[in-house]
This record gives structure tokens, C-alpha cells and sequence, in this order.
């Protein structure tokens, strides 16, 4: 691969001249020539019909001319940057091998500029470091997609608890899943253990036919997907039989020392103080615990105080224990799932919405303040 740059004048719309450059009718304008040595790699870089050339072009706000291996790409000098290290960064993808497809190019656009907390890295390759963070299934590779991810990776590998907290979509925990299973596979630990507390949308399992499993099983479904889209569906389900892989609801966890384990707690929020403080004292020896919630979901019921949110301010500081907070910025669905959330985030500040879930409050009583 070789790269070459030039740069010119070209003449912008009036619109971006005048916030560009204060009116007059010029910005400067960078233009890097790439060359691929590779015609077939190239190709699958540059997607069936140039997808992926125009979602990068739709990302970073520049201009892609493609001929044969060859491609021009025009914009400031910054975005120009930013598209020839995503390029690279793709085309080495698959000169290892792996694929490339709408994600990987969405991963990568979003790395080059840096999604942590707002941080921009010092160059976009700097930023890419992030996307070599993976985990090793059975099934697949899983590659970070945002620097968040990367962060809430390595906290994983490096602590013994960790709290993922953020909106739908992020990853929280599929990747804690990821990192169960890489561990039981490598024979880091004996079993894995997820649980969820059964309270969703003011739903009571009392209410639901069936015996126990037939009422907690839909409740823990999200666990269960998870763990076949990385382990062979045999493997699920002979490791569930043997005891290696146990899902349950959080109810089930008192009394117990989970020791050589790797424990997910899901849906967190929906936890009360004393129960989220009952499953952080269940963590034994050899074994890792994740606690992931969104704390602008809570399903209890009116007053009654997150132990998710009661966990961040009390342990939060404390050696051993590591937070990872994910933004709108970090969601990895569909497009249009960050947009939603951000409207949301929007107005439910507007409103002061999951204020009731700050104090403690009763009929007559002040929260705390």
C-alpha cells in the first residue's frame, strides 16, 4: 500500500465558506492518493458497489474517488487523515484474513475520532489501537467497536469487579458474556454464572403460567442469546446440564459463595440496595464478577431507590472495582437506536425524569438531600 498527498484550494459552498473561513469563498482542501497492491483485497475493501467508500465518505464528511486499486480522497485535513488511517486499518483486516463488513467500517470511523468520554486521541491510528481489543469464542471473534468497549475490555481482564453502566445498544452485556465464555473455554474458571432480578415493567412472575423455569426463562432470554451466538448450540446446552453455565434469577443467589466463577449481573438497576449489596458479597475465590445496568430503565416501583445507582456512589473509588460508563455515542445497534436514546436522554433531563430513584422517599417523606 502507498500514499501520497497534495494540497489545493477548492472553492466551498457559501454555507461552509462562511463558518470555515469567516466569510470568504476559499478552504483549504487536502487530497491523498492511496494505492492497494492487493486488486482482490481492494476490492473487498472498498465493498460491493463502494458501499463501505460511502459510508466512510458519510462519516467523516469527505469525498472518495475510486479507480481500479486506487483511491483519492479529498476533504480538510484532519477528516483526510482520519479516512486514510481507517482505510489502512481495513485493508490490514484483511490482509490477516478476517472480513470487513458494515460494522467493522462503522467500528473504525468511530475509533479513528475517539468516543471516550468525549476524548480525542492525538492521531486517528492512536485511536484505532482500540479496535485490536477482541475476545475469542468458540464461534467468533469479537472485536471492540468503540473505545468504551476497549476501556470496559481491559477493566474486565484487570479487575476483579466491574460495573458497565449505560444506554441500550452499547454492548454491556454481550461483551461481559464474551469474556465469560473466553475464560471458561481457556479453563480460567469452572463454570459461569448470570442472573438477572426478575422485575421488568411492573410484571410480577406470580402472575405467569408455569412452573419456575417457565416463568424466569423469559426474563433471562437476553443471557441466552447471548451465550449461542458464541458457543455451538450442543456446547450451550450440555454445559447448562452439567451445572458449567448457570442462569438464574438474582433471587436465587443468597446464601451462596461463588467461587471459581465468572458472574454476570444483568439489568442491574432494577436492583434494590440490599439486594445489590447481597450479590457483590457473594464473590469467592479465583472468580470475577460484572455488574451491567442503564440506570434510565429502573422498573421499580415509585420510591424506591436503585441499588445500582446506591453501588456507583459508594463504591465507586474503591481498589479492586472499576466503572465503565457508555453514552448514545457508544450504541452499536442500529443507527437509529442512538438517535432514540439521545431524544430521550434529552427530555427526560428536561423533565428531571429518574430523579425519584435518587432518595430514598415515602408517602410524607422528604428523600434524602
Amino acid at each position: 500500500m502507498s500514499r501520497g498527498r497534495s494540497r489545493r484550494p477548492a472553492r466551498a459552498t457559501a454555507e461552509a465558506a462562511g463558518a470555515v473561513s469567516g466569510g470568504k469563498g476559499t478552504t483549504a482542501m487536502t487530497t491523498e492518493q492511496m494505492t492497494f497492491a492487493n486488486n482482490g483485497l481492494a476490492a473487498a475493501l472498498f465493498g460491493s458497489h463502494h458501499a463501505h467508500l460511502a459510508q466512510i465518505e458519510q462519516g467523516l464528511g469527505v469525498t472518495i474517488h475510486a479507480r481500479g486499486n486506487e483511491v483519492a480522497i479529498t476533504g480538510d485535513g484532519p477528516s483526510v487523515d482520519r479516512t486514510a488511517a481507517v482505510l489502512a486499518a481495513l485493508y490490514d483486516r484483511l490482509k490477516q484474513g478476517l472480513s470487513v463488513d458494515t460494522p467493522d467500517v462503522d467500528a473504525m470511523v468511530r475509533m479513528s475520532g475517539g468516543t471516550r468520554g468525549g476524548d480525542v486521541p492525538a492521531t486517528p491510528q492512536e485511536g484505532l489501537k482500540d479496535a485490536g481489543v477482541a475476545v475469542h469464542t468458540r464461534n467468533k471473534m469479537i472485536n471492540a467497536r468503540t473505545s468504551t468497549q476497549a476501556d470496559y475490555m481491559r477493566a474486565i481482564d484487570e479487575n476483579p469487579l466491574v460495573f458497565g453502566i449505560g444506554p441500550a445498544g452499547t454492548g454491556k452485556t454481550y461483551l461481559a458474556v464474551a469474556k465469560a465464555v473466553e475464560r471458561l473455554v481457556q479453563g480460567r474458571v469452572d463454570r459461569i454464572i448470570l442472573s438477572r432480578p426478575a422485575v421488568e415493567a411492573g410484571e410480577q412472575l406470580g402472575f405467569l403460567p408455569g412452573d419456575m423455569r417457565e416463568k424466569v426463562d423469559p426474563y433471562l432470554r437476553p443471557l441466552y442469546d447471548a451465550l449461542y451466538d458464541m458457543l455451538p448450540k450442543e456446547q450451550v446446552e450440555k454445559r447448562l446440564e452439567s451445572g458449567e453455565i448457570e442462569v438464574a434469577p438474582l433471587a436465587f443467589m443468597r446464601g451462596r459463595t461463588l467461587s471459581n466463577a465468572f458472574v454476570i449481573l444483568d439489568e442491574a438497576q432494577n436492583t434494590t440496595p440490599v439486594q445489590m449489596k447481597m450479590f457483590l458479597t457473594r464473590l469467592g475465590e479465583n472468580s470475577a464478577m460484572v455488574v451491567t445496568g442503564d440506570l434510565s430503565q429502573v422498573d421499580l416501583p415509585r420510591g424506591t431507590r436503585s441499588g445500582l445507582r446506591d453501588a456507583q456512589e459508594v463504591l465507586i473509588g474503591t481498589k479492586g472495582i472499576r466503572f465503565a460508563e457508555f453514552t448514545e455515542q457508544d450504541v452499536v445497534r442500529h443507527p437509529l437506536v442512538s438517535r432514540i436514546v439521545h431524544a430521550y436522554q434529552n427530555v427526560e433531563t428536561a423533565r428531571g425524569a429518574g430523579a425519584r430513584y435518587e432518595h430514598y422517599k415515602s408517602d410524607g417523606e422528604k428523600g434524602d438531600e
